[in-house]
């Protein structure tokens, strides 16, 4: 596949036109799309009346920054006219009257959306086995689970069938597809982008963020998409440069902080995967710095015993009365328990009762105590940032398993997010990045750093693709 750069290149300088390069994205589409499930809904059609537009932009030279480069979104962000399922039967037939910020500036800098992207069931999940439409598969080796839960995004991405795609991240759901398909993938810092015309999955935690096939198509994407907008109550009144820092990584100025904690667990080639990117860093003149991280592994139950009340207050308007799907009963308590019961799939069920529980007054301390834990990791991740500018670590400390493998053993499932979830409670950023493989498995490896060092990070990622090489076995 031609780096992202490149393709931009050649459609800036009339050797493509966005319509014949749409058309090599569709061709790739109806190869890889029976076999990957990537996509909920198609917009084919529309993709290529939009093309055809930024054809004759394009020759005006108003290309803007994407000249009809081609982006999935995924399905819980809305877009005005076409269906948004969240990958659930409880909305299998919603269609939005208003479109999502990220996507109104993707399509004001005319990016070409190919469709709405698979997810786990309401970005509940690991691993892309939960949506109602069906699990998505591997971009790499389709026996394997892609992750998730913007899993359509990592496949779609990874098989070239898109150039940019749009997630959420809630506690690793752009990060880990990313890892599993061999992409680059970013978790904004909490607020850098809208999250108007995004589903929530845990508003506290939630943040929209870009995958590509490498730095270059984050930094571009996330020059467009970040910014601040009134909508959104926790947007942040922040604009950073992306691609004008994309190439001035200083290893010489850099200091990467470690620790072995980080390492607890993870299976043998995630282990050499993340100790060969520390001896890259370290032999081009980047301090590597020993840090404490005490807490850390409060984050993973902290983080549900957080998630799990935001989610099941966010599912609450889920009955089947205002919209979604409804089910005809005698009385009005019945309605909403068969709408919900038929609506729902098992895992959005488990983190309703969940969340519930935790929620009940008896149990209430539980959420406080977490919340407490979650202050404490800020206060963690503070103190080792006075020492460093970003913390090495895997992204998921096993390799993408096989599908059917752990879809009914949900410890193990969640254990996928216990190395991304610390970056969602702390608000800081975190990019996961194609590190290593082991045979025809990818493995990430994560640079998280302090708020709003987002450019940082991405250019420490582009250092390392232009610098350095993949570790495999």
């Amino acid at each position: 596949m031609p780096m992202l750069e490149e393709t931009l290149e050649k459609i800036r300088n009339g050797e493509v036109l966005p319509s014949e390069h749409l058309e090599e994205k569709i061709a790739i589409f109806e190869e890889r799309e029976p076999e990957l499930n990537a996509f909920i809904t198609p917009t084919l059609d529309q993709a290529r009346e939009q093309a055809k537009n930024i054809d004759s932009l394009v020759r005006q030279e108003k290309g803007e920054a994407f000249y009809g480069l081609v982006w999935g979104i995924k399905d819980n962000f809305a877009i005005k006219g076409v269906r948004m399922t969240c990958a659930s039967k409880m909305l299998e037939n919603y269609v939005p009257p208003y479109t999502a910020t990220p996507v109104e500036r993707i399509f004001e800098n005319n990016g070409v959306i190919l469709g709405k992207l698979n997810m786990d069931e309401f970005a509940c999940g690991s691993s892309g086995e939960t949506s109602y439409f069906g699990p998505t598969r591997n971009a790499r080796n389709p026996e394997y689970v892609p992750g998730g839960s913007s899993s359509g995004a990592g496949a779609a991405v990874a098989a070239g069938i898109v150039d940019l795609a749009l997630g959420s991240d809630t506690g690793g759901s752009i990060r880990n597809p990313a890892s599993f398909n061999g992409v680059v993938g970013l978790k904004p810092t909490y607020g850098l982008v809208s999250r108007y015309g995004l589903a929530d999955l845990a508003m506290s935690l939630d943040v929209p963020g870009p995958l590509a096939s490498d730095a270059y198509g984050i930094a571009l994407a996330m020059d467009v998409i970040h910014g601040y907008d009134p909508r959104d109550r926790v947007s942040a009144k922040v604009q950073l440069s992306f691609l004008g820092s994309l190439d001035k990584f200083d290893p010489g100025s850099v200091r990467i902080g470690f620790s072995d904690k980080l390492l607890d667990g993870a299976e043998a080639p995630v282990v050499k995967t993340i100790q060969h990117v520390l001896k890259f860093y370290e032999s081009k003149g980047v301090e590597v710095v020993e840090v404490d991280l005490p807490d850390i592994w409060t984050a993973f139950p902290a983080y549900y015993l957080v998630m799990y009340p935001e989610f099941a207050s966010a599912m609450q308007k889920f009955d089947g009365i205002k919209y979604g799907h409804r089910t005809d009963a005698q009385t009005l308590y019945d309605v909403v328990a068969k709408s919900r019961d038929e609506g729902f799939g098992k895992e959005i069920k488990r983190r309703i009762i969940m969340g519930t529980f935790i929620s009940m007054a008896k149990n209430a301390e539980w959420y406080r105590l977490a919340l407490r834990a979650r202050a404490t990791i800020v206060r963690m991740f503070k103190k080792a940032f006075e020492q460093v500018d970003m913390i090495l670590s895997p992204t998921v400390p096993t390799l993408p398993f096989k599908l059917g493998e752990r879809i009914n053993d949900p410890v193990k499932m969640y254990m996928a997010d216990a190395l991304t979830v610390p970056a969602n409670l702390a608000g800081i950023p975190a990019i996961s990045f194609p590190a290593g493989w082991y045979g025809d498995l990818p493995i990430g490896a994560q640079l998280m750093g302090p708020r709003y060092s987002d450019p940082l990070l991405v250019s420490a990622v582009r250092f390392f693709e232009k610098e350095g090489k993949q570790w495999s076995e």
